[in-house]
Protein backbone atom coordinates (compact mmCIF):
# COMPACT_ATOMS: atom_id res chain seq x y z
CA UNK A 1 0.00 0.00 0.00
CA UNK A 2 2.87 2.35 0.85
CA UNK A 3 6.33 1.77 -0.57
CA UNK A 4 9.56 3.72 -0.37
CA UNK A 5 12.32 2.84 -2.85
CA UNK A 6 15.87 4.17 -2.57
CA UNK A 7 14.55 7.28 -0.82
CA UNK A 8 16.70 10.18 0.32
CA UNK A 9 15.70 13.34 2.12
CA UNK A 10 17.76 16.48 2.59
CA UNK A 11 16.85 19.34 4.90
CA UNK A 12 18.82 22.55 5.35
CA UNK A 13 21.65 21.15 3.29
CA UNK A 14 22.02 18.09 5.49
CA UNK A 15 21.03 14.63 4.29
CA UNK A 16 18.88 12.94 6.94
CA UNK A 17 18.90 9.59 5.18
CA UNK A 18 19.51 7.99 1.80
CA UNK A 19 19.00 4.70 0.01
CA UNK A 20 16.06 3.98 2.26
CA UNK A 21 13.48 1.31 1.45
CA UNK A 22 10.27 0.38 3.26
CA UNK A 23 7.07 -1.46 2.36
CA UNK A 24 3.86 -1.25 4.38
CA UNK A 25 1.77 -4.15 3.13
CA UNK A 26 -1.85 -4.83 4.14
CA UNK A 27 -1.97 -6.31 7.64
CA UNK A 28 1.69 -5.57 8.41
CA UNK A 29 2.87 -4.16 11.74
CA UNK A 30 6.10 -2.19 12.08
CA UNK A 31 7.87 -0.39 14.89
CA UNK A 32 10.34 2.36 13.99
CA UNK A 33 13.07 3.17 16.50
CA UNK A 34 16.22 5.23 16.46
CA UNK A 35 18.02 8.00 18.32
CA UNK A 36 16.55 11.45 18.66
CA UNK A 37 17.22 13.49 15.53
CA UNK A 38 17.65 10.45 13.29
CA UNK A 39 14.68 11.48 11.18
CA UNK A 40 11.85 9.19 12.40
CA UNK A 41 9.15 11.87 12.17
CA UNK A 42 10.43 12.92 8.75
CA UNK A 43 10.21 9.33 7.56
CA UNK A 44 6.62 9.09 8.79
CA UNK A 45 5.74 12.31 6.95
CA UNK A 46 7.13 10.82 3.74
CA UNK A 47 4.95 7.75 4.31
CA UNK A 48 1.76 9.77 4.58
CA UNK A 49 2.61 12.26 1.87
CA UNK A 50 3.19 15.42 3.88
CA UNK A 51 6.75 15.65 2.58
CA UNK A 52 8.22 14.84 -0.83
CA UNK A 53 11.43 12.80 -1.03
CA UNK A 54 14.55 14.54 -2.32
CA UNK A 55 15.36 11.40 -4.33
CA UNK A 56 13.87 7.98 -4.86
CA UNK A 57 10.22 6.95 -5.11
CA UNK A 58 7.38 7.07 -2.62
CA UNK A 59 4.35 5.12 -3.84
CA UNK A 60 1.01 5.60 -2.08
CA UNK A 61 -1.60 2.99 -3.01
CA UNK A 62 -0.09 2.48 -6.43
CA UNK A 63 0.52 6.15 -7.25
CA UNK A 64 3.88 7.90 -7.15
CA UNK A 65 3.75 10.81 -4.70
CA UNK A 66 5.23 13.33 -7.13
CA UNK A 67 2.60 12.56 -9.75
CA UNK A 68 -0.38 13.29 -7.52
CA UNK A 69 -2.23 16.58 -7.81
CA UNK A 70 -3.17 18.41 -4.63
CA UNK A 71 -6.73 17.06 -4.76
CA UNK A 72 -5.60 13.52 -5.54
CA UNK A 73 -3.10 13.63 -2.69
CA UNK A 74 -5.81 14.82 -0.29
CA UNK A 75 -8.01 11.88 -1.29
CA UNK A 76 -5.11 9.46 -0.96
CA UNK A 77 -4.22 10.74 2.51
CA UNK A 78 -7.75 9.97 3.71
CA UNK A 79 -6.74 6.34 3.45
CA UNK A 80 -4.01 6.94 6.05
CA UNK A 81 -4.85 7.63 9.69
CA UNK A 82 -2.16 9.59 11.53
CA UNK A 83 -1.73 9.89 15.29
CA UNK A 84 0.51 12.90 15.76
CA UNK A 85 2.94 13.27 18.63
CA UNK A 86 1.45 16.56 19.85
CA UNK A 87 -2.29 15.57 19.74
CA UNK A 88 -3.69 18.92 18.61
CA UNK A 89 -7.42 19.50 19.10
CA UNK A 90 -9.81 22.43 18.74
CA UNK A 91 -10.22 23.42 22.38
CA UNK A 92 -13.59 25.11 21.87
CA UNK A 93 -15.23 21.95 20.49
CA UNK A 94 -16.39 18.96 22.58
CA UNK A 95 -14.35 15.79 22.26
CA UNK A 96 -16.95 14.02 20.11
CA UNK A 97 -16.95 16.86 17.57
CA UNK A 98 -13.14 16.90 17.49
CA UNK A 99 -13.07 13.17 16.72
CA UNK A 100 -15.72 13.57 14.00
CA UNK A 101 -13.88 16.39 12.19
CA UNK A 102 -12.34 14.10 9.54
CA UNK A 103 -15.85 12.97 8.56
CA UNK A 104 -16.90 16.59 8.11
CA UNK A 105 -13.82 17.30 5.98
CA UNK A 106 -14.59 14.21 3.90
CA UNK A 107 -18.18 15.39 3.40
CA UNK A 108 -19.72 12.57 5.41
CA UNK A 109 -21.41 14.24 8.42
CA UNK A 110 -24.76 13.02 9.77
CA UNK A 111 -26.52 9.82 8.77
CA UNK A 112 -24.82 6.65 9.92
CA UNK A 113 -21.79 8.63 11.06
CA UNK A 114 -23.42 9.32 14.44
CA UNK A 115 -23.68 5.60 15.13
CA UNK A 116 -20.08 5.11 14.00
CA UNK A 117 -18.97 7.85 16.37
CA UNK A 118 -20.80 6.33 19.34
CA UNK A 119 -19.27 2.94 18.62
CA UNK A 120 -15.81 4.44 18.25
CA UNK A 121 -16.06 6.38 21.52
CA UNK A 122 -17.07 3.17 23.29
CA UNK A 123 -14.19 1.27 21.64
CA UNK A 124 -11.57 3.68 22.98
CA UNK A 125 -13.34 3.99 26.34
CA UNK A 126 -14.31 7.66 26.01
CA UNK A 127 -18.12 7.54 25.99
CA UNK A 128 -18.36 9.47 29.26
CA UNK A 129 -15.94 12.13 28.00
CA UNK A 130 -17.79 12.79 24.71
CA UNK A 131 -19.06 16.22 25.81
CA UNK A 132 -15.88 17.39 27.52
CA UNK A 133 -13.54 19.98 26.03
CA UNK A 134 -9.98 18.85 25.17
CA UNK A 135 -8.32 20.84 28.03
CA UNK A 136 -10.38 18.77 30.49
CA UNK A 137 -8.91 15.48 29.29
CA UNK A 138 -5.99 13.57 30.78
CA UNK A 139 -2.95 12.70 28.68
CA UNK A 140 -4.16 9.14 28.18
CA UNK A 141 -7.62 10.31 27.18
CA UNK A 142 -6.15 12.71 24.64
CA UNK A 143 -4.03 9.94 23.10
CA UNK A 144 -7.02 7.61 22.79
CA UNK A 145 -9.03 10.48 21.30
CA UNK A 146 -6.24 11.08 18.78
CA UNK A 147 -6.36 7.43 17.78
CA UNK A 148 -10.15 7.56 17.45
CA UNK A 149 -9.92 10.63 15.23
CA UNK A 150 -7.27 8.94 13.09
CA UNK A 151 -9.40 5.85 12.41
CA UNK A 152 -12.93 7.28 12.16
CA UNK A 153 -12.76 7.30 8.35
CA UNK A 154 -11.71 3.61 8.30
CA UNK A 155 -8.24 4.16 6.81
CA UNK A 156 -6.15 1.32 5.41
CA UNK A 157 -2.95 2.40 7.17
CA UNK A 158 -2.40 3.72 10.71
CA UNK A 159 0.77 5.75 11.36
CA UNK A 160 1.53 6.81 14.94
CA UNK A 161 4.37 9.11 16.02
CA UNK A 162 5.41 8.41 19.64
CA UNK A 163 1.79 7.69 20.67
CA UNK A 164 2.75 6.69 24.21
CA UNK A 165 5.36 9.38 24.86
CA UNK A 166 3.34 11.34 27.45
CA UNK A 167 1.25 8.67 29.17
CA UNK A 168 1.86 6.09 31.89
CA UNK A 169 2.64 2.42 31.31
CA UNK A 170 -0.89 1.16 31.95
CA UNK A 171 -2.34 3.56 29.40
CA UNK A 172 0.46 2.75 26.96
CA UNK A 173 -0.55 -0.90 27.14
CA UNK A 174 -4.17 0.00 26.52
CA UNK A 175 -3.29 2.08 23.47
CA UNK A 176 -1.04 -0.68 22.14
CA UNK A 177 -3.88 -3.20 22.44
CA UNK A 178 -6.14 -0.89 20.41
CA UNK A 179 -3.50 -0.64 17.68
CA UNK A 180 -3.03 -4.40 17.66
CA UNK A 181 -6.80 -4.83 17.33
CA UNK A 182 -6.80 -2.52 14.32
CA UNK A 183 -4.00 -4.57 12.80
CA UNK A 184 -6.05 -7.74 13.25
CA UNK A 185 -8.77 -6.04 11.21
CA UNK A 186 -6.31 -5.90 8.30
CA UNK A 187 -4.89 -2.40 8.82
CA UNK A 188 -1.20 -1.80 8.26
CA UNK A 189 0.32 -0.18 11.36
CA UNK A 190 3.56 1.81 11.67
CA UNK A 191 4.56 3.13 15.10
CA UNK A 192 7.57 5.35 15.73
CA UNK A 193 8.67 5.03 19.36
CA UNK A 194 11.67 5.29 21.64
CA UNK A 195 9.91 3.05 24.19
CA UNK A 196 11.67 -0.30 23.89
CA UNK A 197 9.54 -1.77 26.68
CA UNK A 198 6.46 -1.12 24.57
CA UNK A 199 8.04 -3.03 21.68
CA UNK A 200 8.88 -5.95 23.96
CA UNK A 201 5.33 -5.97 25.32
CA UNK A 202 3.97 -6.17 21.78
CA UNK A 203 5.86 -9.36 21.01
CA UNK A 204 3.25 -11.46 22.78
CA UNK A 205 0.41 -9.74 20.94
CA UNK A 206 1.44 -9.33 17.32
CA UNK A 207 4.07 -10.35 14.79
CA UNK A 208 5.89 -7.08 14.25
CA UNK A 209 9.01 -6.03 12.40
CA UNK A 210 11.26 -3.68 14.34
CA UNK A 211 13.21 -1.19 12.22
CA UNK A 212 15.97 1.12 13.44
CA UNK A 213 16.82 4.39 11.74
CA UNK A 214 20.42 5.32 12.45
CA UNK A 215 23.31 6.88 10.57
CA UNK A 216 21.05 7.69 7.60
CA UNK A 217 20.07 4.03 7.13
CA UNK A 218 17.06 1.88 8.01
CA UNK A 219 17.89 -1.57 9.36
CA UNK A 220 16.20 -4.47 11.07
CA UNK A 221 16.74 -4.16 14.83
CA UNK A 222 18.60 -6.98 16.57
CA UNK A 223 17.08 -9.31 19.12
CA UNK A 224 18.15 -7.02 21.94
CA UNK A 225 16.70 -3.98 20.09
Amino acid sequence: MIELKDVAYTYGGAELFSGLGLTLAPGSFHFLTGPSGAGKTTLLKLCYGELTATAGEVTLFGEERRGLSRDALALTRRRIGVVHQDCQFLDHLPLAENIALPLTVAGRPGGGAEGDLRDLLAWVGLTQQAGQLPPQLSGGERQRAALARAVITSPDVIIADEPTGNIDWEMSQRLLKLLVELNRMGKAVLIATHDLELIRAAKGMVSARVLRLKDRRLQMAGAGL
